[in-house]
């Protein structure tokens, strides 16, 4: 059996807490440290400065879950969330009447699940703090790491620092670094000094802003969706050309809306906050109805307007001390809502590929003190580098899927060429289901496949749906001129016969 390894886990979200979960499963010495308080605490900040609470969870993260060696977990968890089944797109008709429109994610009715970020975390870390094998320390800010020395500083955040010094700082050490630690990873920056990572990160410009839809104030208890002023089934779109209104459900009955558009459009809107509730009549129909003007001004002027941000890098390690996943390694907009299913299928693929290689002797002396000292991080070291060579290109793709997403979810939903596709693919998928065919949101949302895979499934389907259209196309005209050459076959044999003669 293996020795159990000190693991270092940085960050303390779902991503970060589910690694430490896979790790302590394994028999390992956890610690896990955070550079905010204790995320169970409700009024611990996000690291993005707003108190968003709903993602969408599917089947990637639902399996990374279902693997984590806690059965009671994806129940526990998956009883407080709400299934959503398609999105509801809200528009106005020429005539000027407002209209809702739903749009099925999958035509065998799987669902994406609306879920409470700060209830699933709880969770993960209520798991880790029953576990004898874990420590988890909040207020801690990594501040340097030697990865060849296997050592990390951190700042102690514990409130006795005065404004002429600096907070306290230990060091510890560790045989593995996992870095769960966000877009703007201590871990990942640390990480660049000891390998040549090619690092690319773009802002795309759009801001977001969140609004918030009360729910409705009822004594039906006897009616759950009595508390919802729409349905709690659908994620709600309100498209533009150029920028977005959404809402997601809660289970008490609100929803979380965000408000998705270029930072000149904000600009704009923040000279004059009187004009938000125009400026909501005038691009997203039907919302004024259901979030009062003020309401939507105090939330415009209040909550941040914060930018999107992808990441990409490679390689995710450093020999057998250190990986990062999650938004650590592949930061993404938030429009496929894979950010986290992705960072927790990250942590399964990482996990299933450090089992395989810690079933690996190296050695062919199996009582070798020296091979017995160096045959964990020798194993680790293989697995690593295994997944940084696989899980990039995964990586990459599903951040390339979610900056094209945006376009499909402001502007496509509506277009007919859309629909059109989206109908000829699941028509394939219900009456052709030997074929394989499925949306490419289905091979995302609902399949554990590769995202490059997908990308490159859906591709061929596209080519193979535009041949066919020019072949329905050209098919009159093939016709015609087989029924033209047959009636006048004798003359065009003379014509013919009569070229061939020429000298």
């Amino acid at each position: 059996m293996e020795k159990p390894q000190k693991i270092v886990v940085v960050g303390a979200g779902p991503v970060g807490s589910l690694a430490a979960l896979y790790a302590a499963q394994r028999g390992h010495e956890v610690e896990v440290y955070e550079l905010r308080p204790d995320l169970r605490d409700p009024s611990t900040i996000p690291l993005n400065f707003t108190k968003s609470i709903n993602l969408a969870i599917s089947e990637r993260g639902i399996n990374a879950m279902r693997h984590a060696g806690q059965p009671g977990l994806l129940d526990h968890v998956m009883s407080t969330t709400i299934p959503m089944r398609g999105r509801m797109i809200h528009g106005r008709s020429p005539t000027g009447a407002l209209f809702e429109q739903s749009q099925d994610y999958d035509v065998k009715g799987r669902a994406i699940h609306a879920i409470d970020r700060a209830g699933l975390n709880k969770r993960l870390l209520d798991i880790l703090d029953n576990m004898p094998n874990v420590k988890l320390f909040f207020n801690h800010k990594l501040t340097g790491a030697d990865y060849r020395a296997c050592k990390a500083w951190f700042e102690v955040a514990d409130g006795k620092a005065s404004k002429e010094s600096r907070y306290k700082e230990i060091d510890i050490s560790f045989d593995f670094m996992i870095g769960a630690d966000g877009a703007h990873s201590a871990v990942r920056y640390h990480l660049m000094k000891f390998t040549r990572m090619n690092y690319h990160q773009e802002y795309i410009d759009t801001l977001w802003c969140e609004f918030h839809l009360k729910p409705v104030q009822t004594d039906n208890t006897a009616d759950p969706m009595a508390k919802f002023r729409m349905s709690p089934n659908h994620l709600h779109i309100w498209p533009g050309k150029d920028f977005m209104f959404i809402a997601i459900p809660s289970d008490d009955g609100s929803f979380t809306c965000t408000l998705f558009m270029p930072s000149k459009d904000f600009s704009d809107l923040e000279s004059n906050p009187a004009s938000v509730p125009a400026f909501f009549d005038s691009h997203f129909p039907g919302v004024t109805d259901l979030i009062p003007g003020d309401e939507l001004v105090e939330s415009f002027n209040t909550n941040p307007h914060l930018p999107l941000v992808s990441v990409k890098c490679k390689p995710y390690h450093y020999g057998s001390s250190c990986i990062i996943v999650g938004d650590a390694a592949h930061a993404m907009v938030p429009f496929y809502g894979q950010g986290m299913n992705a960072g927790m299928e990250d942590v399964r693929i990482l996990f299933s590929i450090l089992d395989k290689h810690s079933h690996i002797d190296e050695s062919n002396d199996p009582s070798s003190e020296s091979s017995s000292a160096s045959g964990p991080a020798f194993q680790r070291a293989l697995a690593l580098a295994e997944y940084s060579a696989v899980r990039p290109p995964d990586a990459h793709a599903i951040n390339d899927l979610a900056l094209q997403n945006y376009v499909e979810m402001r502007s496509s939903v509506l277009s007919k060429r859309y629909r059109l596709r989206k109908y000829l693919e699941e028509w394939m998928s219900v009456y052709f289901p030997r074929l394989g065919w499925q949306t490419k949101y289905s091979r995302v949302s609902f399949s554990n496949e590769g995202y490059l895979d997908v990308i490159n499934k859906s591709d061929t389907q596209g080519k193979i749906l535009v041949q066919g259209f020019l072949g329905l196309l050209a098919s009159p005209f093939i016709v015609s001129a087989a029924m033209f050459c047959y009636r006048y076959r004798r003359s065009i044999s003379a014509m013919f016969k009569a070229i061939r003669q020429l000298p």
